[in-house]
Parts: structure tokens; C-alpha cells; sequence
């Protein structure tokens, strides 16, 4: 009898263990799986690797991508750090992290860039996918074409904000090549990345890697992440004596945990980094622009294709036009000769700045400007004639005339440009100078001038053709000059 008493207990331990193990078990089960990867950054060399392959969440990592494609829309004229971003209903309702934009609001991209970068902020990080390419999902695209050129090969990313999203996968390797790509592609904004507060515009916001950036000696960045699926995710940079050290971790199970397991890796890092290499700086992909459904494009009849009707052309996966790009100035070594021409014109201004200068003088003391003027003026002997030179001659009896003609009106160039009022002639005609030298490609063969107005006097560059005048200004202005176009008569 005492024996079935106990029999009841018994189960009763049984169901309560059952449940014990329901409970625990699962639990850790649901622990986001470890990866790790740490590199020398100068190199790319890797240093350690664990799992680095396998394909997990990638949470909040994923800014870094949405953040690098922004970088790249800017560098290429797609958009404007100061441009305004309206936000989106779809924005606007991301979950936290965020920062608290509502739909129909207006806000500087800038803003928007810090609150994702530092806040981590989801919200933010939408609205800018939807401002580069109009729609989140045409954003993913790009990312996806972006992290296939960065050698990103096991990502594949579904939105810009990183929140658990079936197939939006990554790795640590990956990850770990694109904070990389990050620091040497666009060093001008890495510095975002340690911030540890920052206007967002609406409001203040503070890192959410602060504790490891002020902890850790040498950490500037680069990103965190969270959710439930990924865990504790970071990428982290450091540098030390000219040493630079990524290391990214996936599946931490806390931050103090993820912070202390990512700062033993980048200490191992700096003890197996060597104190000297070769920097091999990775690869930036090639610029493709927005990713486009396709557009329409009218070529018309033209001068140089009369025979050419008028013709639509459909570009397949090629992004609309809608603004021309202000094309880069072509790389290439000045001539040596250019070099001494241009030294030479610069030194003959300061002596004609300082005669001019000396030519400033009281009544009664013009007896002493010969002896000033001879002081300032340097003697500057002209170089030995090479023996090898080919000299010309002329008929005996007629005089050797130097014509110097310059074509300024023929050809339909009747355009020129103006780059300034200034309040002297001198100040004019040393402003022209230098930016002639400046831009010689666009601007040979034009005419300088200095036109006397009741306010100063304007620099102007005449006889160029519309098209001349129009690119001239163009590429000043890209280098913060001045200019506007000036019409025939």
C-alpha cells in the first residue's frame, strides 16, 4: 500500500522534469548560432575564422550596405547630403530601433544618414533606400548587385534596415569584406561611425556601440546589430600604431558578451598582425547607377545624323534618365612644359603685385620709386638657348614681325562666361589668369577680359561657342568657382 502511495509522487516528478526540459531546452536551442572572422585590414589577410561561411542574419549589419550605397548615390550626383527626404507611411511605421519620423515630413538626408549609422535608427534607414531608388524593394535590388561586385558572395539582402526577413542572409566573411569596402571606399564619412552622439535633426541621438567605442583603445567603429534571430551581432574596427584590425562576431548572447568576445578578437588580431605591410586596398566596384525598370529615350534627328528619324530605345535594366552627371576630369600627369609656363606666369603676378604696390606712393616721395621698384624687381636670367634648336630666317632687308591673333568671333563663338566682380583690375585679370590655368581644357583659345563696371571690374572669358561656355561653367562651378554664361552682344 505505502508503495502505491509513492507511485503518484513519482509521476509527478516525471511531468514536473517533463516540463523542465520544454521549457530549457528550446531555450537554448533558439541561441543564434557563434561566427566569427577577424582580418588585417591593411591586407585583407585573415586572421582567424570560425563559421565564417555560414549563412545567418545579419540584423542591423546591414545598414553598412544601405549606408555604402548612399555614400556612392552622393559621390555620383544621384542626390545631395542637403537634399530633402520626405518620408514615407511605410518609413514612418518601421519598428525600433527608430527615430520617430512621421509620414509626410520632410528631413535633409544628412539626418537621415546619422540616425542610421549612429541610432541604428530603421526608420531612417528605409527612408533612404526609398530616396535613392523610390521603393525599398528596388533598393534590395541594388544592394544585392552591390554586395555580388563587393565579392559578397553568400548575401542576400531583402530590405535596408535589417529586421528578420526570410532569405535576407548573410555571413561574417561577408560582412567583414564590406565593413572593409566601407573604410577605404569612403573614408571622408567613416568618422560617422564613432560618433558617440550626433544631431539627427529632429533630435539628438547617441551610438549604440558607445560602450566599446570608449572602452576599447583604438575603436572607431564599425556597426552593430540585433534581433532575436541573429543575437548579438557586431563589426568592429580598431587601429593602434598603424595597425588596423576588423573583427566581426555573429550570435553574441548579450552586449557585454559580444563586446568582451569581439575585444578579445581584435587583441588577437593585433598580436598575430604584422608591424609592416603592403596596404592592398580592395577593389571599388564599378558605378551602374539606379536600377531601373527601363526608359524611354528620344533620339531625334541631329546635324551629325541627318539621315536618322526619330527613334525610341528602350534601356532594359538600366536606370531612368532623369540628370546628368557632372563627368570627372580625366587623370593625367602635366606636361612639363605647362609646369614651367605656369610657375613662370605665377611668379611674373607677384612682381607685378608688388611694382604695383610701389607705385603707391605719397607726393613728394616719387624720386624714390626707381630705386624700390629696382629692389622688389628680381633678376631673373633666361636660360641658355639648346644648341640643338632649329632657327628660322627671313629675307634679307625685311623686318621680322611677331603677329599674335587670336580666333574669338569665327564659328559661331560669340559666347562667353564670367567667373567674378572683383574691386581692382589687378585682382580681374589675376583671377582670370588662374583660372585659365585651371582649365585649360575648356577654356583655350578664348579671350580674356576685363570689363570696367560702376560697382568693379568683371573677369570674363570671351569668344567661346555655347556648348564651350556652358561646359566651362559647368566644371568650375563643380570646383566652387563662380561663373554664369554671357549671350552674344
Amino acid at each position: 500500500m505505502k508503495a502505491r502511495g509513492k507511485q503518484p509522487v513519482r509521476w509527478g516528478l516525471l511531468v514536473l522534469a517533463s516540463i523542465w526540459m520544454l521549457v530549457v531546452v528550446p531555450l537554448s536551442a533558439m541561441a543564434a548560432p557563434y561566427a566569427a572572422m577577424v582580418i588585417d585590414a591593411r591586407s585583407g589577410k585573415v586572421l582567424h575564422a570560425r563559421n565564417a561561411d555560414v549563412r545567418l542574419h545579419p540584423a542591423s549589419l546591414t545598414k553598412m550596405m544601405t549606408l555604402y550605397i548612399v555614400f556612392e548615390a552622393v559621390q555620383n550626383g544621384e542626390i545631395s547630403l542637403d537634399d530633402k527626404v520626405r518620408i514615407s507611411a511605410h518609413a514612418a511605421s518601421e519598428p525600433p530601433s527608430k527615430l520617430g519620423l512621421r509620414a509626410g515630413q520632410t528631413i535633409a538626408l544628412r539626418y537621415l544618414v546619422r540616425a542610421a549609422a549612429v541610432k541604428s535608427a530603421n526608420d531612417a534607414a528605409t527612408a533612404l533606400g526609398e530616396a535613392i531608388e523610390g521603393s525599398e524593394a528596388q533598393f534590395a535590388r541594388r544592394m544585392n548587385r552591390t554586395a555580388k561586385a563587393l565579392g559578397m558572395t553568400r548575401t542576400t539582402f531583402k530590405n535596408a534596415h535589417g529586421l528578420t526577413e526570410s532569405g535576407h542572409l548573410s555571413t561574417a566573411h561577408d560582412m567583414t569584406l564590406l565593413g572593409r569596402s566601407l573604410f577605404y571606399d569612403y573614408p571622408q564619412y567613416y568618422n560617422l561611425f564613432s560618433r558617440i552622439t550626433a544631431d539627427a535633426g529632429v533630435r539628438s541621438v547617441r551610438h549604440t556601440n558607445r560602450r566599446m567605442l570608449e572602452n576599447y583603445r583604438g575603436a572607431d567603429g564599425i556597426k552593430t546589430g540585433y534581433t532575436r534571430a541573429a543575437g548579438f551581432n557586431l563589426v568592429a574596427s580598431a587601429e593602434r600604431g598603424g595597425e588596423r584590425i576588423i573583427a566581426t562576431v555573429f550570435g553574441g548572447q548579450s552586449t557585454a558578451s559580444r563586446n568582451a568576445k569581439v575585444a578579445e578578437l581584435l587583441d588577437l588580431g593585433f598580436r598575430k598582425a604584422p608591424s609592416r605591410v603592403a596596404v592592398n586596398r580592395p577593389a571599388r566596384p564599378p558605378y551602374k547607377g539606379k536600377i531601373g525598370s527601363g526608359a524611354t529615350v528620344m533620339i531625334a534627328k541631329g546635324q551629325d545624323r541627318p539621315a536618322l528619324a526619330a527613334k525610341t530605345v528602350r534601356l532594359a535594366g538600366a536606370a531612368a534618365v532623369r540628370k546628368s552627371l557632372r563627368p570627372k576630369s580625366r587623370p593625367a600627369p602635366e606636361a612639363p612644359v605647362l609646369l614651367a609656363v605656369k610657375e613662370d606666369i605665377e611668379r611674373a603676378l607677384v612682381v607685378a603685385q608688388q611694382v604695383a604696390e610701389a607705385e603707391v606712393i605719397p607726393a613728394g616721395s616719387v624720386a624714390t620709386t626707381p630705386t624700390l621698384t629696382a629692389a622688389v624687381t628680381p633678376k631673373v636670367r633666361p636660360e641658355p638657348r639648346p644648341e640643338n634648336i632649329v632657327l628660322a630666317s627671313a629675307p634679307s632687308g625685311d623686318p621680322i614681325q611677331e603677329v599674335v591673333m587670336r580666333v574669338s568671333t569665327s564659328g559661331g563663338r560669340h559666347w562667353g562666361i564670367n567667373v567674378g566682380r572683383y574691386p581692382s583690375q589687378y585682382k580681374a585679370r589675376q583671377i582670370l589668369l588662374k583660372t585659365a590655368l585651371n582649365e585649360m581644357s575648356t577654356l583655350d583659345g578664348s579671350l580674356r577680359k576685363v570689363v570696367k563696371r560702376p560697382t568693379g571690374f568683371d573677369a570674363n572669358f570671351m569668344g567661346l561657342t555655347r556648348e564651350s561656355a556652358d561646359l566651362a561653367c559647368r566644371r568650375l562651378q563643380a570646383k566652387k568657382i563662380t561663373c554664369f554664361m554671357i549671350g552674344p552682344g
